[in-house]
């Protein structure tokens, strides 16, 4: 797993010196160039702070990143088995191509094995790598003011109707209908636990979630209204300030989120997110305690449902309120999101001797 790697100088300074002992066993993720690599790659190394690190390259396609063309980080588990060398390959030839499983047996291999042969080694289906790999790419390009036809040739697709169905799918709208002088601008932030959107104005961030959340759809829904159809693509300094501080975080240097916040929310709920802002980094409370903490203890039932409300994740961190018995108990973003937030913030708790001072 991730977190059983060494700390992030240690495998930075592997990654300076092309350390061989790590190869295999640990990649770096560069958010610079939106690649990941093995240790031992030769391309000009990155600096420090655009440099996150997992243990498996299943772990890095997840969180948005592509295979490195110099240090082939994909080639061992090509090599061990054909048929994901031959899709793999397939996709390089035709990374624009509209993959679907009807493909795959004309290609001689049968879709259920190579759904788990993929999964198995990468975390991912070969689909859902083939559509992950073009997605970013054109969101990307508009979001640095790209125009829509730039993004649908930089993501590799074929057709501007197949570009349009999948930002629809993600954002409820094609690109040719987001707005062209936005209120709320939307942007991709990638993160070593997957792909977020973000949504920001050009003073406070209003949204933050995982790609793969099923109420995202609908809560950008919900913005888009509020600004009366007035949402876009774009970056905004409240955005830049949001990556460069899950940066710090997921890097293990600070767990502090200064970025202003708008929130969407009844008084109660936007009482109970203001108490989860409270609750310490590697710290968990239950809804019951959240409750009693706000001075309504018997609203237990209401704070499950404000914690589900929430979207701004992590920045808002749900992910610390887990049930009476000690069960995670839902998340939006998946149980195993939340198991490895909490696993990070343990790196921020004091030392037990800080711990024990008055």
């Amino acid at each position: 797993m991730l977190f059983d790697l060494p700390d992030h100088d240690t495998l930075y300074r592997a990654l300076l010196a092309r350390d061989d002992r790590y190869d295999g066993h640990a990649f770096v993720c560069v958010s610079s160039t939106g690649v990941f690599c093995r240790l031992t790659c030769p391309a000009r190394k990155p600096k420090r702070e655009n440099c996150t690190f997992h243990d498996t390259v299943g772990a890095c396609i997840e969180a948005g990143f592509r295979p490195c063309k110099r240090c082939h980080p994909l080639q061992p588990m090509a090599s061990g088995d054909p048929a994901i060398a031959a899709m793999l390959a397939a996709l390089d030839e035709r990374p624009a191509f509209r993959w679907s499983e009807t493909d795959v047996v004309r290609m001689g291999f049968d879709p259920s094995t190579i759904r788990r042969s993929f999964k198995r080694q990468f975390g991912m289906t070969f689909l859902e790598m083939a559509r992950q790999r073009r997605l970013r790419d054109g969101f990307e390009t508009m979001s640095s003011g790209g125009k829509v036809i730039e993004a649908q040739i930089d993501a590799q697709f074929d057709s501007a109707s197949a570009f349009s169905a999948a930002f629809a799918r993600l954002l409820g709208r094609a690109p040719g209908r987001l707005d062209r002088a936005p209120l709320l601008f939307a942007d991709w932030v990638s993160t070593p636990l997957g792909d977020m959107i973000s949504v920001t104005s050009q003073t406070e961030l209003h949204l933050l979630e995982f790609t793969d959340r099923k109420a995202l759809k609908t809560e950008l829904g919900k913005l888009d209204a509020q600004c009366k159809g007035r949402l876009g693509i774009g970056q905004t300094a409240p955005g830049q300030q949001l990556k460069a501080e899950l940066a710090a975080f997921f890097a293990g240097t600070s767990a502090v989120f200064a970025t202003p916040l708008a929130y969407h929310g009844a008084p109660f709920a936007q009482l109970v997110w203001d108490e989860l802002r409270r609750i310490p980094p590697g710290v968990t409370r239950s809804y019951s305690q959240i409750a009693a903490q706000i001075g309504r203890p018997e609203a237990t039932r209401a704070v499950g449902r404000a914690n589900g409300a929430n979207q701004i994740a992590l920045v808002v961190p749900c992910h610390r309120v887990i049930g009476a018995d000690g069960a995670l108990t839902g998340y939006g973003g998946g149980l195993w999101r939340k198991q490895k937030l909490l696993e990070i913030e343990r790196q921020y708790l004091p030392a037990p001797q800080e711990r024990a001072q008055p």
